[in-house]
């Protein structure tokens, strides 16, 4: 019998007891033993529920009971979900987490910890909720020197895009629809400004490399500056708008970034809608694969914390490998980077912009704005141009 120990018992901490209780038997048959909810760690009490008797206040009954193996920590938050993942990975307790904060954070001193101490720290509902990535990027994609990542890592502002393409909604009036239906936080920065997505990218970025890439250092934009009429410009060249997290190696370098991008209709993330994620990978040897599936909920995301809990189990006193060192990884200027760019430009602006680029085509939607896709050029010289141009109103980048 394997007990474990819950810590939150919030919307990803209930689906994890749910999961464990629901698929007890389904669980036990691919593990080959129990798991059974032994703690749930929270502030509050919960009369009536029928876990209420497992609620407990005090971390140290968790820290010091020699019958917990593990400990499911969906806290959110860096404190005090630090503390407690650290003190348990130093009493040998393995530690599954769905907290990308933390991850970002103290993934590679965690897992040293852990190393350390016989036990893993494991983190597949972190990035991508319950589509499986991080263990097939340390375990299936382990012969691959990986060359470029692209994701939809966001399924509050993905519904959004795909909400203001479908029916030219404005932005804040689907926002406000993503609140109400509990897709969008009260206050949704981490999400629209990109801040999550970033997070996220910086974590496969980490694995990708082997070294820590930290989120501070990623190109972070949003998607609080496309308008309705982005969509129609994006429709009539048959492409759709998406926040992309991005990490790709050139040369010896790599770089890491999170903005809208345009989507052609033949990439398989132009398909990607609603609150759904993706993540698309390419293999030097391998090629291209995509993971794709709910990026966020609380069954979906409890069930890849779940997920990591039977691996522990698998690899009692034994060690589940991920590379992910802790030397900092400088990245490369994405400013250097090649790439076509979409620009709207108000018509009395159009004699300048005709003279600073070469464009492959112009795109009418309005006579009272002149729009164009460019030529393949650098971030640093296309910046250069759109800087010296009156009137700019808006410009995204392709993928």
């Amino acid at each position: 019998m394997i007990k474990v120990a819950v810590l939150g018992y919030g919307t990803v901490g209930s689906g994890v007891v749910q999961i464990l209780d629901d698929n007890n038997s389904v669980i036990a048959s691919r593990l080959g033993e129990d798991i059974e909810v032994k703690y749930i760690l929270d502030l509050r009490d919960f009369p009536g529920d029928k876990n209420e008797g497992k609620i407990v206040h005090d971390y140290n009954v968790i820290l010091e009971d020699p019958e917990i193996g593990i400990v499911c920590e969906t806290m959110g938050g860096v404190n005090p979900a630090y503390q407690f993942s650290k003190d348990a990975l130093l009493k040998g307790k393995s530690v599954c987490t769905s907290n990308k904060e933390l991850v970002e954070n103290h993934g590679p001193e965690l897992i040293k910890i852990a190393r350390e101490n016989g036990c893993n720290y494991l983190f597949e509902a972190s990035v991508g909720g319950g589509i499986p990535i991080i263990r097939p990027m340390n375990t299936s994609l382990a012969p691959e020197n990986i060359q470029k990542i692209m994701g939809i890592l966001n399924g509050t502002t993905n519904f959004i895009l795909t909400k203001m393409a479908g029916e030219g909604a404005n932005y804040d009036d689907v926002l406000k629809q993503a609140q109400e239906m509990g897709y969008a936080e009260r206050n949704p920065e981490a999400d629209v400004e990109g801040y999550d997505a970033g997070r996220k990218i910086a974590i496969l970025s980490s694995l990708m490399t082997g070294k820590t890439v930290k989120f501070a250092d990623v190109h972070t934009e949003g998607i609080t500056k496309i308008d309705t009429l982005d969509f129609e410009y994006a429709k009539k060249m048959g492409k759709a708008i998406k926040l992309i997290a991005m990490a790709e190696k050139n040369g010896d370098e790599y770089t890491a970034m999170v903005a809208p991008f345009m989507i052609g209709a033949d990439h398989p993330l132009n398909g990607v809608n609603g609150v759904f994620n993706a993540i698309y990978l390419t293999g030097d040897m391998l090629g291209d694969v995509m993971f794709y599936g709910q990026g966020a909920g609380k069954l979906a995301t409890a069930s890849a914390v779940v997920s990591d809990v039977i691996d522990c189990g698998r690899n009692k006193n034994k060690e589940i490998p991920c590379v992910w060192s802790e030397e900092k990884l400088t990245l490369g200027d994405y400013k250097k980077t090649e790439r076509q760019f979409f620009v709207r430009i108000d018509m009395r602006s159009r004699g300048q912009v005709v003279n600073k680029f070469s464009y492959l085509k112009s795109i009418e939607v309005t006579d009272t704005e002149f729009a164009l896709v460019t030529g393949k050029m650098t971030e640093a010289d296309f910046l250069d141009k759109i800087n010296s141009i009156d009137n700019v109103i808006s410009w995204i980048r392709l993928a």
